[in-house]
């Protein structure tokens, strides 16, 4: 919706002010460096070693979700085997969907910790060291 309002006078730039960090007292990397650090075989092995961890346990758990999905769907005999009172096998599959998510959240804040956030502060510090 386009305003009739007249534009503010002094100037045309009505952007909002943005406020920068002044980096005239550190050197920045340039894009050369970044290729550099980027075709290196240490940035090369910490991209693998996140890689080992990612994708499998990714791929672990979106087949484990669509086990899910497709047991609801297709077995709805066995999801509504009743366990305990109320309790059903789907209630129990689907409360573990969120166990599962907040396991392979600690397990990768861990993973990181122990072993990418070594490798990254390295290659952090070599950058900055160089720039």
């Amino acid at each position: 919706m386009a305003s009739d309002a007249p534009p503010p006078k002094g100037g045309t730039d009505t952007s909002p002010a943005q406020s920068t960090p002044d980096r005239s007292t550190t050197a920045q990397p340039t894009t050369a460096q970044f290729v550099e650090v980027q075709e290196s075989a240490e940035f090369g092995e910490l991209r693998r070693t996140y890689r080992s961890f990612a994708f499998p346990l990714t791929i672990a758990f979106i087949a484990w979700y669509l086990l899910y999905v497709l047991l609801s769907n297709y077995a709805g005999g066995f999801m509504g085997t009743k366990l305990f009172g109320n309790i059903n096998v789907a209630l129990i599959l689907g409360l573990a969907q969120f166990v599962t998510t907040f396991l392979i959240a600690w397990f990768y804040a861990r993973h990181a910790s122990r072993k990418l956030d070594p490798k990254a502060d390295v290659i952090k510090s070599r950058m900055e060291a160089d720039a």
